[in-house]
């Protein structure tokens, strides 16, 4: 008996000791960054300066080269992983002395295009310190930055702040004498933004490289209430856009309207033919592949925080579109108007029937559908509607010969949407990290927006679970993007305790 009490009380003082090393941890990681604020900003900076359009091959290189170089001053070897006509991947591994299991985590380092009329500084690639007015602060002296400053710059949060993070906790590591408890891996897309059209090849060209027990996607933003949200999956997307055909040229409304049709109001009535007033989606067979949440799907979406209410305050929204909570509404299929295009408004208004009206339309998918079948779908729709559709520009001979055209055609690649099982031992280890360093997450089963999850389910048939550290009033993707400094320190010690896994 004496034997089994001193057996207990080993196994009780290592579950206090595991219990405690992770606080200790992040206690010490928290206190090297505390030290070092200006050093972190001051090498972010200099990778924000570096514009990052896809479109621009030469800046996605020097970006590519820029963070290479970044890694490389922590002993971490990065390699650029091409295909032909696409920015290249930059991929890299740090491996651990006996460690038994590997982890990749992905960022991308492309961004948006830019509008500099609309920044508040007129510079969207020099990074600024601002307050939460959107005050512009002098860059401190000190080591003293208050954590509710915002850096604003284009891609500030969307998305190297995680290529970033990672570094500092790489260091804070280093620092304190510790080293990572899993073989690591980083990979950095260079053309998220349009989305990853050649992911795919570059992960079957590299694929011998690539194996892990799972992928963390380190992008997005956190849930409102500003606790750590772990993401199971996203929805999948198509672009579409649709354009009606009218009078061969603009015809003066006097003498032509209620005579010649107008493709602007043709549009305006196909479109709402294909979505009622409560957001449902009228095209026929749209949900029949949804397949119902199961019961424990459901528990997790119940759990979630409730901030509609707050939300709506502070978008300005009298109402919302469908009878359900932002939460649950992100796990079905929807159809979003992008915009709308026809004759003009305004200073550029003009009395005439338009020639033709073009939309974008946006359509989120979920799990279980197929993208090519809701694309034919919505063509059978817009068919039945009495339309002529055609893949190409219409001619002349076209147009005088249906009542109603219509050009459809794709502008991005259709991607299909993936989620990660709540109960897969890889999200369960990641979940538990996060846990022992910021206490309970927020588990969101789906992601609102679209990620390349797909192409890594695809090829490489590993798991994928997201895990976003930006605050969620960060402006991707819009003017003033900014991150909030509290969760660029937040996300050191995110990856930090990632690294450091208990995974036996």
């Amino acid at each position: 008996m004496r034997a089994v009490r001193t057996v207990l009380v080993a196994l009780g003082c290592a579950a206090v000791m595991i219990a405690l090393s992770a606080p200790l941890q992040a206690q010490s990681v928290r206190e090297w960054r505390g030290s070092h604020q200006g050093e972190i900003l001051d090498e972010y900076s200099r990778l924000l300066r570096l514009p990052n359009i896809a479109r621009n091959s030469a800046d996605m290189r020097r970006n590519a080269e820029f963070i290479r170089e970044m890694y490389a001053r922590r002993g971490v070897g990065l390699q650029l992983l091409e295909v032909p006509d696409a920015p290249p991947a930059v991929f890299g591994e740090l491996k651990t002395p006996g460690a038994a299991h590997t982890i990749t985590l992905y960022a991308h380092y492309d961004g948006q295009p830019v509008v500099p009329a609309e920044w508040a500084n007129k510079a969207p690639f020099e990074p600024e310190l601002r307050d939460t007015s959107g005050k512009l602060l002098p860059w401190p002296s000190t080591n003293q930055f208050d954590p509710e400053w915002r850096l604003h710059a284009r891609s500030a949060s969307d998305d190297k702040a995680p290529i970033m993070a990672i570094l500092a906790a790489l260091d804070a590591l280093k620092a304190s004498g510790r080293r990572p408890s899993v073989n690591l891996k980083f990979f950095f897309d260079g053309e998220e933004e349009g989305g990853s059209p050649h992911l795919a090849a570059i992960l079957t060209k590299y694929k011998s490289q690539l194996s892990s027990d799972g992928w963390v996607f380190c992008d997005g933003p956190m849930h409102p209430s500003r606790r750590p949200s772990l993401t199971y999956g996203s929805r999948g997307n198509m672009i579409l856009e649709l354009t009606i055909y009218g009078p061969l040229v603009e015809l003066h409304s006097g003498h032509y309207g209620n005579w010649a049709p107008n493709p602007a109001l043709m549009l305006a009535q196909l479109l709402t033919s294909m979505k009622d007033e409560s957001g449902r989606v009228r095209i026929r067979g749209f949900y029949d592949e949804v397949k119902p949440l199961t019961a424990p799907e459901k528990r997790v979406l119940n759990a979630m925080p409730k901030l509609d209410a707050e939300l709506m305050r502070s978008f300005a929204l009298g109402s919302i579109e469908a009878e359900m909570p932002l939460g649950e509404a992100v796990t079905v299929p929807a159809l979003n108007v992008q915009g709308i295009i026809s004759g003009g408004v305004g200073a550029e208004a003009r009395n005439v029937v338009p020639a033709t009206a073009t939309t974008s339309l946006g359509i989120r998918l979920v799990t279980a559908m197929d993208p090519k079948k809701t694309l034919n779908l919505v063509m059978d729709h817009i068919r039945r509607q009495g339309f002529f559709i055609t893949e190409q520009p219409a001619t002349e001979e076209m147009r005088r010969s249906h009542a109603k055209v219509a050009y459809l055609r794709p502008t991005s690649g259709m991607t299909r949407a993936v989620r990660t099982p709540l109960d897969s031992l890889f999200a369960t280890h990641i979940k538990d990290a996060i846990e022992k360093v910021h206490g309970p997450v927020i588990q969101v089963l789906t992601s609102g927006g679209t990620l390349p999850i797909d192409a890594i389910d695809d090829v490489l048939a590993s798991p994928v679970i997201t895990l976003p550290i930006v605050n969620h009033d960060n402006n991707q993707h819009s003017h003033n993007e900014n991150i909030r400094l509290k969760n660029l320190w937040d996300g050191i010690e995110t990856m930090a305790s990632l690294m450091t896994l208990d995974w036996k």
